[in-house]
């Protein structure tokens, strides 16, 4: 028994090995097959298959689809030309190495062939040859294996929007996360089964005089030491059987005084009660300015995106840690003084355009640009920034929030982002058209190395063959974008 492996190549067939095994005793199975039975053998198991002489011109040709000849262009015109001049442009190299792998291994790996449509875009053929043992004649059969790309982008298109869902819904989550630890009103979790407390913000564990922790698991009402208990039981029912209660006076243990808000919801297949806690009177408490600055101070510095002051020239006076660790930054002194388009843009242009706009407009909101780390590759990043504090003792403030994992709405997830129609117009007059042009043309460079090497499951000498550039000026764009480790690229090189 005879067993090899057959690595398929191509963009579109799997990137996985497939087991070929061959026929244990083909002579006793098959017998002697005359040429019209091995004929139609090949064209029933294939979609086209090609009869190549020992130069690689097409001798004679067979297809299993009515319509592919249709679609191919001028396959009437095939019989007596080279294989190669038949196929599309990108592809001049693959029936070379095809044929040159036959004769040394008498089959040869599956490559992806492109030809030209007679209208439409290229069609993509999957290729393999076989030598014919005693006679200098090759026989290539090729596969259409466009069903299997479109229901590859059908794949890849729902993964886009799972991840985009995804990346959402984590986003909104952080987003009431941060209301419900903040808000000053207490609030309870409940689930609505068990009557156990299933989350408590700060003001409900500073209210009941427990840690947010301690109070996680304890039987409502009881966490609560209710004076009124048999009104404290009565709550649970009537939210339930309600949907909701309003303004229900409560009073809590010592006598002070709540106006209690439920709210029924399910979520998954949990039903909870949220209830929240408003004091009456002259028990409501308004918090100190100082105690709200305080707060927001704390805030600003735990928060996970970027918070940076500089002055009018863009010199760093404050970062909060999240900047500190996006720019790859030890601590704070380090940084102090030093402009902040140092760590920020994607060129030398991005900050004076965003200079310039806060000096005109007072603000910029959700410029796409970029943070070079001291110790590695940029991250993608949308800038908000404001102009604070009064003439004379004014300050730039900056919002630097990380979009590298965000998937953007057309469904790709290029590292780089394009500018926007109205980003570039901002541009027009204060940047020279050579700067412009250069910066637009990196973009999309990158944007089409990135795809080609998704598309081949990051096979660099496949991207290289789709993107029609030679191995080593693949490696050195990659290196240019910061896409490669140097020395991966050298030991690719080798």
């Amino acid at each position: 028994m005879l067993e090899r492996d057959l690595p398929r190549e191509g963009s579109l067939i799997g990137r996985t090995t497939a087991l070929v095994r061959a026929f244990r005793a083909p002579k006793e199975s098959l017998g002697d097959l005359n040429a019209d039975v091995a004929a139609m053998l090949v064209a029933a198991a294939s979609d086209i298959a090609l009869a190549l002489d020992a130069d690689g011109n097409i001798q004679d040709l067979a297809f299993q689809q009515a319509g592919l000849p249709l679609e191919l262009s001028n396959t009437d015109e095939w019989i007596g030309r080279s294989w190669q001049a038949t196929v599309s442009e990108e592809s001049q190299t693959k029936p070379e190495l095809l044929l040159a792998e036959a004769s040394q291994r008498k089959v040869s790996r599956w490559r992806e062939v492109r030809y030209p449509a007679a209208r439409g875009p290229d069609i993509p053929i999957l290729f393999a040859v076989v030598a014919i043992k005693g006679a200098a004649r090759f026989i290539a059969v090729g596969r259409d294996v466009r069903a299997t790309a479109a229901l590859q982008q059908k794949l890849i298109e729902a993964q886009v929007t799972i991840e985009r869902d995804y990346s959402r819904m984590r986003n909104a989550e952080s987003r009431y996360r941060i209301l419900f630890q903040i808000t000053s009103e207490p609030v309870l979790i409940i689930d609505a089964l068990t009557h156990r407390i299933v989350e408590a913000n700060p003001a409900a564990a500073a209210l009941l005089d427990h840690g947010a922790a301690n109070l996680i698991g304890k039987l409502f009402p009881d966490a609560l030491l209710l004076d009124d208990t048999a009104t404290s039981q009565s709550l649970a029912l009537a939210i339930r059987s309600q949907g909701k209660i309003e303004r229900t006076k409560i009073r809590l243990d010592g006598g002070r005084d709540y106006l209690l808000d439920g709210t029924f919801f399910r979520q998954d297949t949990s039903s909870l009660f949220l209830l929240r806690f408003t004091p009456q009177g002259s028990q409501l408490a308004i918090p100190k300015a100082t105690d709200v600055n305080t707060q927001l101070v704390q805030f600003v510095e735990s928060a996970p995106d970027g918070f940076v002051i500089t002055d009018m020239d863009g010199r760093l006076l404050h970062a909060n840690a999240t900047f500190l660790q996006l720019a790859q930054i030890e601590n704070m002194h380090q940084i102090l003084g030093e402009t902040i388009d140092r760590w920020i843009g994607k060129s030398a242009i991005d900050f004076s355009v965003m200079l310039t706009n806060l000096r005109q407009h007072g603000s910029v909101k959700l410029f796409s640009s970029v943070v070079r780390g001291e110790h590695g590759s940029p991250v993608d990043v949308e800038i908000s920034a404001a102009t604070v504090g009064a003439s004379g003792q004014s300050r730039l403030g900056f919002t630097i929030r990380n979009v590298g994992p965000r998937i953007s709405s057309e469904g790709s997830d290029h590292g780089y982002i394009p500018r926007s129609r109205e980003q570039l117009a901002e541009l027009i007059g204060r940047v020279p058209l050579k700067e412009l042009v250069r910066e637009t043309t990196d973009v999309i460079e990158r944007m089409c190395i990135e795809t080609a090497l998704k598309l081949t499951g990051d096979n660099r000498a496949t991207a290289a063959e789709m993107l029609g550039l030679s191995r080593q000026s693949l490696y050195v764009k990659l290196r240019r974008y910061g896409m490669a480790e140097p020395s991966e690229e050298d030991s690719q090189l080798e």
